[in-house]
């Protein structure tokens, strides 16, 4: 007996126009949403790494003498200590007018909200800033170092690490980070359940015929080979055209985003990597779709007799 080939006109099992079902749809929502929750991950991720590795060995020496000229003395004295010192990488004192431009900008000023030559603010008396990065890992030692070196030049002077004020801000900026992860991985089960019941659902529409083919000795793989090429099809132009939604949405951020050049917004960026990622999700979906319909066909025509 000679096993016949599924015929060529095996296009009127299914219907041929694209994206009639709801299945490319469905596929576009789920792709567009996963390419800009791994956007997300990924750009939360960097700007956490950026925040850490930032505030990891950098403190701030506050000195709050009363007397101005003693006090710019003790962070002029200190500064020059600290950049002597062999666990330093550099010390900066923190210039006033800086620290004025800063407040300006909270609480706003004559001169536009800069804030550097507003009188009320010039009037208010400012610490002095001294901000010190270490080198290497031991940093309780230098921390001890750098206390005894504080108390020789600017006795009263507080000693701030920034891992103590951003350190939280970088764990929570983490925490979401691992929760786009998280949305990433749902969607894409979400879109895999997607595949699995439009395949479950054309093979319950064209039971009949899925009968009549195995009377005639076409074998499984045969028709599964015909029912996975529409599935894939259908899946296909669902994640381009979600890509190409993700990607105009992610342009449009990104050029908004140039614009940030300054604080916390400005760490996070995609970077190669990110882009690569971005990139490389639409063809792993597609070949995960392909693959979640052929094996839920092939198990489910092993229960057709």
């Amino acid at each position: 007996m000679i096993i016949p080939r599924v015929p060529v006109q095996h296009r009127r099992l299914l219907p041929d126009r694209r994206l009639s079902g709801p299945t490319p749809w469905v596929i576009a929502i789920l792709m567009m949403l996963t390419l800009l929750a791994a956007a997300a991950g990924v750009g939360l991720a960097r700007s956490a790494n950026a925040i850490g590795s930032a505030i990891a060995g950098r403190v701030t020496v506050q000195i709050v003498t009363a007397n101005p000229v003693t006090r710019a003395e003790q962070a002029a004295a200190l500064r020059r200590r600290a950049a002597a010192q062999s666990f330093v990488r550099s010390a900066r004192s923190v210039d006033q007018q800086e620290l004025r431009a800063t407040l300006g900008q909270w609480f706003g000023g004559e001169d536009g909200g800069a804030g550097g030559d507003d009188p009320v603010l010039r009037s208010l008396p400012l610490p002095a800033l001294v901000d010190i990065d270490f080198v290497g890992g031991d940093r309780a030692g230098h921390m001890e170092a750098l206390r005894t070196l504080v108390a020789q030049e600017a006795p009263g002077a507080r000693i701030i690490p920034h891992a103590e004020w951003l350190g939280p801000v970088a764990r929570l900026i983490r925490i979401l980070a691992w929760v786009a992860g998280a949305l990433v991985l749902l969607m894409t089960l979400a879109s895999a359940a997607v595949v699995i019941m439009t395949a479950r659902a054309a093979l319950g529409t064209h039971y009949a015929t899925i009968e009549m083919l195995h009377l005639i000795g076409a074998t499984d793989r045969q028709i599964t080979r015909l029912f996975q090429r529409r599935i894939a099809i259908d899946t296909a132009y669902g994640i381009a055209l979600g890509s190409v939604v993700a990607a105009a949405i992610l342009l449009l951020i990104g050029w908004q985003w140039s614009g940030v050049t300054s604080g916390l917004a400005a760490t996070a960026s995609l970077g190669p990597a990110g882009w690569a990622l971005l990139l490389a999700l639409p063809l792993l979906a597609i070949a995960l779709a392909a693959l979640t319909a052929r094996q839920t066909l092939l198990a489910a025509l092993k229960k057709i007799l």
